[in-house]
């Protein structure tokens, strides 16, 4: 009666007013609309921006990230970026897609496109393309092949139609574009690969490196479809119910015990030469990837299911290699290597004889990237 919500907000048209009246709506129009703020912000409006951006990346750089995937993709979002690069404020190496999000055409990867053609340095770079195909297991919006166990005849909507995604797959792999989907059950998973295989086919073979975030529920059948298309598998360890900040329920109800051997598979998919690269999906989870390695290794085994955990220098590996690879820059940077990008960082302890506590609660005493010091704890040095 007092206007005091009382309920969740889960639709991004129902959060909308609420960004507004937090002044993020224009920086996260991407995630909107995947076009640039209507209407284009004023002088002031495009500093306040600015601002809010150089905020995000100084937290990024305390906790000792030299390089992040900003999934709110439009070209305002690069213009922030460039402008925050001309005034030696951009710590860290950002990567910005385009979101294909509803509404969009075929005609809009022109977009795309020339966001590639603008951003391509070590610094700034684009390239690639977006989409959401389902949304969480918790809520139920997760596209399943099964029933949910505790709804009958319900197993979630795509998104994306068969033909539409392959269209859009198929268009962007032909512009040299790399995809990356939001991808959670099982068979939004599907649904992904069956439209980069037709893309292969329409395009025929090349590097795409073609990307699944989160891949929370996979049919074991489709292991091997991963590798034969070369698909990136990018995921958050954090996610995994138990493992830290996200609860056992209600997700492994939602998934149902039969399945539970089916989910969160890391150490399935590294063992089937499946590329893995790990990541936070801020801030839906901790942007630290110190709690990222703890939850990776702590994460518990479900009843009935394999230990999916992965070993100390697997999961470095992920975060470090996996996601130069996942942005064809392993040849650059993702190691400590002559002729390497110069991106590292100094922890105020030794991550290698650390228990797993240990390695979440550590700090970050410096921050470099590309030679210069983005970050100092004060009284480290």
């Amino acid at each position: 009666d007092d206007g005091l919500a009382m309920g969740e907000l889960r639709e991004f048209q129902a959060k909308a007013p609420v960004l507004a009246l937090a002044g993020a709506h224009r920086i996260m129009a991407g995630l909107a609309t995947g076009k640039d703020p209507d209407p284009y912000p004023t002088a002031q409006e495009f500093a306040a921006d600015c601002e809010i951006m150089a905020q995000g990346l100084e937290y990024a750089a305390r906790l000792g990230l030299t390089s992040l995937t900003n999934m709110d993709g439009n070209p305002y979002t690069l213009r922030i970026l460039e402008h925050l690069r001309t005034e030696g404020r951009l710590t860290a190496r950002v990567k910005v897609p385009f979101h294909y999000a509803s509404g969009c055409t075929l005609a809009d990867l022109d977009i795309a496109s020339q966001m590639a053609r603008d951003y391509c340095d070590d610094w700034l770079s684009s390239g690639f393309v977006k989409l959401f195909m389902d949304g969480v297991i918790d809520s139920g919006t997760a596209v399943m092949i099964h029933d949910y166990p505790d709804r009958a005849d319900w197993r979630g909507e795509p998104l994306w139609s068969e033909a539409e995604f392959a269209a859009i797959a198929t268009e962007a792999d032909r512009r040299g574009l790399q995809i990356a989907v939001h991808a959670i059950g099982d068979g939004a998973v599907r649904r992904v690969l069956d439209g980069y295989e037709q893309a292969r086919v329409a395009n025929g073979p090349r590097d795409a490196r073609h990307r699944i975030e989160h891949i929370e529920l996979i049919d074991p059948a489709d292991i091997a479809r991963l590798k034969d298309l070369g698909v990136t598998a990018s995921i958050q360890p954090i996610h995994a119910p138990g493992a830290s900040d996200f609860p056992l329920q209600p997700t492994m109800n939602k998934i149902g015990q039969a399945r539970w051997g089916d989910a969160y598979l890391h150490r399935t998919l590294a063992d089937a030469g499946i590329p893995l690269a790990f990541a936070s999906d801020w801030p839906v989870a901790d942007l630290n990837p110190l709690r990222g390695i703890q939850s990776a290794l702590e994460r518990p085994v479900y009843e009935g299911a394999a230990d999916e955990r992965l070993p100390l220098h697997d999961i470095l590996a992920a975060y470090t290699t996996g996601g130069a690879y996942a942005t064809h820059s392993e040849t650059r940077k993702g190691q400590l290597r002559a002729g390497y990008l110069a991106d590292l960082i100094i922890l105020n302890g030794d991550i290698e004889t650390a228990t797993p506590s240990e390695i979440g609660a550590m700090q970050v005493d410096m921050t470099i990237c590309g030679g210069q010091i983005v970050w100092e704890q004060s009284g480290a040095f």
